[in-house]
């Protein structure tokens, strides 16, 4: 994973890299790998990522189709 420094804004840089990292999935990862998982635990935590991803895309499926409202955007100042 690269990530570009301009102007020496080391900060900007990092804050790149972790968003990568994080859409990577790298921090999950690091995290399942750092103790062991029973299995039984690990079938209820992908079962419940999976019934979440499911009601996720219901939900902005209806939001799409105008039937449940859409969520308000945060404002950010500049």
């Amino acid at each position: 994973m690269q990530v570009l420094v301009r102007d020496n804004n080391v900060e900007q840089a990092l804050r790149v890299l972790k968003k990568k990292m994080q859409r990577e999935g790298l921090f999950r990862e690091f995290k399942a790998r750092s103790s062991y998982e029973k299995p039984s635990e690990k079938r209820a935590r992908e079962k419940a990522e999976a019934i979440r991803r499911q009601r996720k895309l219901t939900r902005k499926k209806l939001q799409r189709e105008g039937l449940l409202p859409a969520p308000k955007r945060a404002v950010r100042p500049r």
